[in-house]
């Protein structure tokens, strides 16, 4: 589903909506204000004051063209209402990662480190294997995940590979495009537009209400956030796998133009 945008011109100040007019637009509508002549002057100021007393709204504010976009985002009272669905989405999500991580797995003869899946899946980026398909999806190893997109029906999962043998890690973006890609879910009890935005109320809110839960990664200062109703399994820390991480620098080490990032995954 996609929204509607209002568009409104303004020549002054005063034209502008009041905070409750702008607040009684519906999730369904974009807003979006055009700043005409020296009003744009005080665009970057009135898209200050509005985030401040939006809660629960996204003010955009344009860094070239002159106008400001604001959005409703996705209320408590709808994530309540639909706390139900949101779980087993969260629930499907670790299950079709595990499925998807350990199909490839098989088809590549991979010997997976079931403590730091990350350890195995860089050996693809060292041989030329980080793209290609498994199945009927296309995978894609890139930073700390895997990424599948199925071939015919486009649903895409980004499984998280720095939590051990969970699979589950819900990234607000990627839980999003996993929910509004998924066949299953094409029928949506509530609509879904800012797949970051959204996605952040929904994690936030469904960890409130106990349903998500943090984990922790293997990782040092990186966690997670899992359905709290799963199979939990161990994930060792990251001082338990240090052996991992000395063992793997140390080889590379002797290798020329070492770089920490790449092994990690990471540009920089």
């Amino acid at each position: 589903m996609d929204r509607t945008t209002h568009t409104i011109t303004i020549k002054s100040i005063d034209q502008i909506p009041t905070v409750d007019e702008i607040k009684s637009i519906s999730r369904e509508v974009a807003l979006k204000i055009i700043f005409e002549g020296k009003t744009n002057k005080q665009r970057e100021q009135v898209g200050q004051y509005l985030e401040y007393a939006l809660s629960g709204f996204q003010v955009l504010i344009h860094t070239i063209e002159p106008e400001l976009n604001i959005v409703k985002l996705i209320t408590d009272k709808e994530i309540e209402d639909h706390q139900d669905f949101f779980e087993q989405c969260a629930k499907d999500y670790g299950h079709l990662g595990g499925q998807l991580v350990f199909m490839l797995v098989d088809k590549l003869d991979l010997n997976l480190n079931k403590d730091f899946p990350l350890d195995t899946f860089n050996e693809l980026k060292q041989d030329d294997r980080q793209i290609g398909t498994v199945g009927e999806w296309r995978y894609f190893v890139h930073g700390f995940h895997c990424g599948f997109q199925h071939l015919t029906t486009k649903q895409c999962i980004e499984v998280p590979l720095t939590f051990g043998l969970e699979f589950g890690d819900l990234d607000p973006y990627f839980f999003m495009k996993f929910i509004r890609s998924s066949p299953d879910y094409r029928r949506l009890p509530i609509p879904l537009f800012d797949e970051y935005a959204d996605g952040l109320r929904i994690i936030k809110k469904m960890t409130s209400l106990g349903k998500f839960e943090e984990i922790q990664s293997n990782v040092p200062g990186h966690t997670g956030i899992a359905v709290t109703d799963r199979e939990k399994v161990k994930i060792k820390s990251d001082l338990d796998l240090e052996k991992i991480f000395v063992k793997h620098i140390e080889e590379i080490k002797k290798k020329p133009k070492f770089n920490l990032w790449k092994f990690l995954g990471l540009k920089r």
